[in-house]
């Protein structure tokens, strides 16, 4: 009764159902990037440069008109930027040369790493029953590779070694976006972590797409069969980006993380239910193994706020029962202290 208790507090439901409608965004730009794929667009950078666009245009537009001083340097959002774009590009590219696969295990990666930098940058503590929600969300996508290889998803790719190592390096750097984010987000404000984000991101975006993707823009034919997708996943981005400093500020960046690991079962029941395609049935297990392992990993976090709160009341009773001469003047009058 106490856990269930834990879980159905308005923190947790908020933070696990927001969770899953970034999961489904994050699907609908995996449709968009395949619609595009199949019309011979590849154009990574600038898919994403739209997004930072907009991301500077409103809430950069919020920043100006408070006329408020930033609450952060300035220039400490130049390297998010600049990390933010290259993992947006880094795990795209990879698609070119390893499987869907070994994509999705390996971008699991990114979950460590945010348990680590969190651990270390944040002071984040992970206890036994968190540590327990994260190796089932995991077990929960290992049983969707399995799916995947038992329905013959076998294709290597043109490089597969050079592919695991691009979504290696971009998951990793997710880890440092996403926890940097949650810093700034706790410590700063979140407008203005997405203006100054948007504005950079387009910056570094635009200098990336002159130097790498010129040529590609100029042979693209831009029908409705092109412009549909490309707006569609500019929009799910933005309202992706937006929505993540509000997950980071409830729950953190492992939650987000973990949350975004159902992105492809999203997918498939998007498949089912609009093509009425077949699916191997341990992708329904999988799915229910994940949401298990959030279910799990929110009362975890529960728990430790209560055992935080009780500690700061413990450490509170503590300090009042001092002699009364160590007591401040307004304690001593309110005979709050506990002298003998």
């Amino acid at each position: 009764m106490r856990s269930f208790k834990d879980f159905c507090t308005k923190k947790t439901l908020i933070g696990l159902g927001l969770g899953q409608f970034l999961s489904l965004l994050i699907t609908s730009t995996g449709f968009a990037s395949s619609e595009l794929a199949k019309r011979g667009i590849n154009a990574p950078t600038s898919q994403s440069f739209i997004n930072y666009v907009l991301l500077a245009i409103v809430y950069g537009s919020i920043v100006l008109y408070r006329r408020k001083a930033l609450k952060a340097k300035w220039y400490f959002y130049i390297p998010l930027g600049l990390v933010d774009v290259e993992a947006n590009y880094l795990v795209v590219k990879a698609y070119q040369y390893t499987s869907l696969t070994s994509v999705m295990l390996l971008d699991c990666w990114t979950i460590p790493c945010v348990m680590l930098l969190t651990w270390i940058f944040l002071k984040t503590k992970y206890r036994f029953r968190k540590i327990g929600g994260v190796v089932v969300c995991v077990a929960g996508l290992v049983m969707v590779i399995f799916s995947d290889v038992h329905a013959g998803d076998r294709a290597g790719g043109s490089s597969p070694l050079k592919g695991d190592a691009l979504v290696i390096a971009g998951a990793t750097l997710y880890a440092v976006t996403n926890v940097s984010e949650e810093f700034l987000v706790k410590n700063a404000d979140r407008v203005e972590l997405m203006a100054m984000l948007g504005s950079f991101g387009a910056i570094i975006s635009a200098i990336q797409i002159s130097i790498i993707e010129r040529k590609e823009l100029r042979s693209i034919r831009w029908t409705a069969e092109a412009a549909i997708p490309f707006a569609g996943f500019s929009a799910a981005m933005f309202f992706f980006y937006s929505l993540v400093p509000v997950l980071l500020q409830i729950s953190g960046s492992t939650m987000l993380n973990l949350s975004l690991l159902t992105s492809d079962m999203w997918s498939v029941v998007i498949r089912v239910v609009a093509y009425h395609e077949k699916v191997d049935w341990l992708y329904y297990l999988a799915f229910a193994a994940v949401i298990i392992g959030l279910i799990t990993y929110s009362v975890g976090e529960r728990e430790e706020g209560e055992d935080r709160r009780r500690t700061n009341i413990d450490e509170e009773a503590e300090h009042d029962k001092r002699p009364y001469k160590e007591c401040p003047p307004e304690k001593r009058v309110l005979g709050i202290a506990g002298s003998s």
